[in-house]
Parts: structure tokens; sequence; C-alpha cells
């Protein structure tokens, strides 16, 4: 007998046969329930699955309830309008077709309600599926309306299923910036964006109120997060991406109109900026405010109360709530006159040894470069930024003198400062440094000594520029932007790197302790 020949079928394996035998039970359940009727008790079958232990078949079961119940809408198969408890199906008064629209819209409810409970799953991708799946049914109802709306400002909109899933996204026991983020693209579309910040406002002001006001920091970070993927549009004709187009007065449509994107705008954002914040969560409202929160406000000086609030903070946030209020004031004319006296007294010596040293310098310098600050705050601000001086690092002395002498170019009534000998005696300094104000500080009694002092410093760069103001100075102000970044690590590279013309007897050092040969280790035991 002749050899059977081999077949060239490969048998599944009994895990790719479990995959597609549950694959095939669930599909062939929605095909089954859209065909008749009489298999309607089978969505309760299909429904269990959105409760499996197994992550693929829930994920399997959420993209067949997906297309189970869009079918149904569109065939007008599920009931529009005030739904009857499921109880009431069973009393006379109901035909035929509406007990069964009426069965399928309370299965239909129920899917969304597991759903939105598979939205804080712990895999990511029954949550991203869920979240999808619940995204499709906002745009299919907006076609096929379930609900006979009586607020004619929101048309035909699903507004409540946006609500309820922004609600999930705003957990307040897990962190759902990866969801949120993957919920971006649906914020593209205009009408999803308007509501979606009507909900986070909201939601965020029932929360809150019902915590008292008490830090949250979950709930607030993602929040945050959802306020800022939010593109907001510059002008009205950008309002062109809809998610349901309305048949009828759509230009009429709040969701339509662009004052009204910035007026829900500006209200999400001042309801969340109410209350307390964490800590954390001050720098990053504070670092994104002046471009992507103040232009799209309608009134941004409404912002005053928060940036007040977060100059108490302390530290970094204090300066960078400073900055915002500078943006208040001379882009939108906010008139705010204890600004330079919170500027002023940010200046302790603690400011040259924090991270945030350059950006606090660059902002300073900043708000210091009107020609019309009075004389008296310009001669105080020199005045404290020289006594300062006398304890700061040589890599913050670099860039602080030649800020000190830009202030006295820009403002010359200040150059008595620098010739006043008779002041010049510490001990009978006038300059009160403890004082807060600094209209009373008596810095223009006062003199630069300071400067004169760091004339012998033991740095020669810093010696240096304490040296300019033996001279007159030129009009010309130093650009001390290439100085504010330097590091103590980088002025000592600068000086290693400096050829010596001076004839040594002993090897030229290579580092801050060691020569070539070791010196200080043949002579000295480190251990």
């Amino acid at each position: 007998m002749a050899p059977t020949k081999s077949s060239n079928v490969k048998a599944d394996t009994p895990k790719e046969s479990s995959t597609k035998s549950y694959k095939k039970v669930i599909n062939d359940k929605v095909e089954v329930i859209l065909q008749s009727r009489k298999n309607a008790n089978e969505v309760f079958d299909l429904l269990e699955y959105l409760q499996s232990d197994k992550e693929k078949e829930i994920v399997c079961a959420v993209h067949a309830c997906g297309k189970l119940f869009g079918d149904l809408m569109e065939r007008g198969d599920l009931f529009v309008g005030k739904l009857p408890q499921e109880e009431e199906l069973m009393e006379g008064g109901h035909s035929a077709d509406d007990k069964y629209r009426m069965f399928m819209r309370h299965r239909y409810n129920g899917c969304i309600e597991q759903l939105l409970e598979n939205m804080e799953h712990k895999a990511y991708q029954v949550k991203e599926t869920s979240l999808c799946t619940l995204m499709k049914f906002v745009s299919t109802e907006g076609k096929f309306p379930l609900q006979k709306l009586d607020w004619c400002e929101h048309y035909s909109f699903p507004r409540e299923l946006v609500q309820a899933v922004v609600q999930r996204l705003l957990s307040d026991s897990e962190d759902m910036a990866m969801l949120i983020s993957r919920f971006q693209e649906f914020l593209e579309m205009d009408d999803v964006r308007y509501y979606v910040m009507c909900s986070v406002r909201d939601h965020v002001a029932k929360v809150m109120e019902k915590n008292k006001g008490a830090v949250m920091p979950t709930f607030q970070n993602n929040a945050f997060t959802v306020l800022t993927i939010i593109n907001m549009p510059s002008q009205e004709s950008e309002l062109n991406n809809f998610m349901v187009k309305q048949g009828v007065k759509h230009d009429d449509w709040k969701a339509a109109k662009f004052k009204e994107h910035k007026r829900v705008f500006e209200r999400t954002w001042l309801v969340f900026l109410k209350y307390k914040l964490p800590g954390s969560m001050y720098k990053k409202v504070l670092v994104i405010l002046h471009d992507s929160i103040l232009p799209h406000m309608s009134e941004p000086t409404l912002m005053i109360d928060f940036l007040t609030a977060a100059y108490d903070v302390g530290g970094a946030i204090s300066l960078l709530a400073l900055n915002g209020l500078f943006v208040l004031m001379h882009q939108h004319n906010l008139e705010y006159p204890d600004f330079y006296n919170k500027l002023y007294n940010l200046l302790e010596p603690s400011v040259f040894h924090v991270k945030y040293r350059a950006r606090f310098f660059h902002l300073a310098n900043l708000f210091l470069s009107s020609t019309h600050l009075p004389v008296y705050l310009v001669a105080a601000f020199a005045k404290r930024l020289s006594r300062l001086a006398l304890t700061a690092p040589p890599s913050a002395l670099v860039m602080l003198l030649p800020l000190i002498c830009n202030l006295i170019r820009r403002h010359p009534s200040c150059r008595v400062l620098i010739h006043r000998p008779s002041a010049e005696d510490p001990c009978n300094d006038p300059y009160i440094m403890e004082e807060e104000d600094p209209a009373q500080c008596h810095a223009l009694d006062s003199s630069l000594w300071e400067i004169k002092t760091l004339q012998n410093h033991y740095h020669p760069d810093v010696a240096k520029a304490a040296q300019a103001i033996n001279q007159p100075l030129s009009k010309i102000e130093e650009d001390i932007d290439k100085l504010l970044e330097l590091s103590t690590f980088e002025l000592m590279e600068k000086d290693l790197k400096v050829p010596s013309t001076v004839p040594l007897e002993f090897d030229k050092a290579t580092q801050l302790l060691q020569g070539s040969r070791d010196v200080l280790g043949v002579n000295f035991c480190l251990e």
C-alpha cells in the first residue's frame, strides 16, 4: 500500500480553539438577537461576558455590545422617551413592539452601567475599549436620540452619557492619565469639548463642596489632566468639527458658538482653581497660565484671587504667581499696587541656592525693566541685592553684580548710591534690611558699600565685576541671560582652562585637591 500523504493543515492548539470558541459564541449571540425578536433573552448571556474574569472575553463582549446596540438604535428598536420601570412591562397598555423596545432599552442602560464600571478595570485594554464604545454610543445617540429633550440648548446631544463618562475619568482613587490621553481624540470635536467642560465644571464643584474644599490629590490631578488637554479654538470659524450635526438651527446651538466655549472654559477653570490645590499643582497651573489659560478667558483679571492665594504658598510658586500678575498688569490693565512689595520680600538668601534661581532672576530682571518705576523702589531693590551679595556664592555674584549695575543704568537718579562716601561705613548704614516696605527701608539714604567690599573678593571674576562701579557706567546694559545658568562647576572648569603664565615649582593642578602626581596624596593621609 502506498504511504499516505501528510496533511498541510495545522490543527488548532487548545488555546486558539478556546479563543475562537468564545468569539464565535459571542458574535453568534449578536447575530441571533438581531435576526429575531424571539431571541431577545440571549442578550442576558451577552451582558454576562462584560463581567468575565478573562480580559479578552470582556474586550470581545464590549465590541459585540457596541455593534448590537448601535444597530438597534439605528433600526429604532430602543424605546425613545421616559423609560418605565421594568415591573410596568407586565402590566397592560403596552403593545408588543413597545414592550420589546422597553426591554432592550433597559438592557442598553445596563450595558452602559457595566461599561462605566469597566473604565476602572485593572486591565488598560478593557478600560480603553469600554471608553471608545461609550463614545460610539454618544455619537449614535446624537443621530438617533433616545430622549425627548425639553431644553432647546441641548438639542439632541446625549449630555447625560458624556457626564457619566467624565465622572469616571475624574476618579478620586485612581490616576486616569493614560485613559484621559486616549480621550483627547474625542475632545477635538467641538460639541464633545463643550459638554465635557460643562461636565467637569459641575462635577468638580459637586465633589469639592461635598468634601468641604479639602485637598483631593488624585481627583484634582485627573481634573487638571482633562483641562490641560483641551485645545480651545481661537475664533468662530474654527468651530466646524462636530460629532453630532444638528439638523435644525445648528448655529443657535450653544455648542456651536465661540463665545459660549470661552464662557464655559473660563467658568470651568475658575471653579477648579477656587479650591485649595495640592502643593505641586500650583506650579503646574502657573507654568501654563499665560499661554494656555489667560488668552482664552473673557475676563482674565478674575484670576487675581487664585494668583494672590498662590503667592502665599511661598518659594518658586510665589514667583510664578507674580509672573501671572505681571501679565495681567501689562496686558490687561490690572491695578495691583502690592506687586513690587511682594517681589521685594521674595529676595532672601535662599534664592541663590535653589534650582529655580535662573528663572527667578530672569523674571526679576523683566519686572524691573520699566524705566517708569519710582526712584525709591529701584534703590531699595539695588540695595537689597547688594546686601544679599555679601553671602552669595561666586556663580550667583557674576550674574548679580551686572544686574545691580543695569538697575542704576536704567535709573540715573540711583547713581547717588555709588557716589556717597559719607554712607560707606557699614556701622552707620541707615538701610533697614528687615523692613518689608521698600518705601520705608531708607535705601536712598544709603550707599552700595557692599559692592566696594566685593572688590576684594577671593574670586577674580567677582572682584572684576565689582570694579565696574569705579568707572562711569555706560548707557548700554549688560546682557545677564548668558550668566543666569552659570554653576559653580562651570566656573571652576573655566578657571582650570585659563593658561597660567606664572612659573611654579610644583605640578599644575588638574583637580581641586589633586595634581598630576597626586601631591596632596603623598603628603596627607586622607583615610
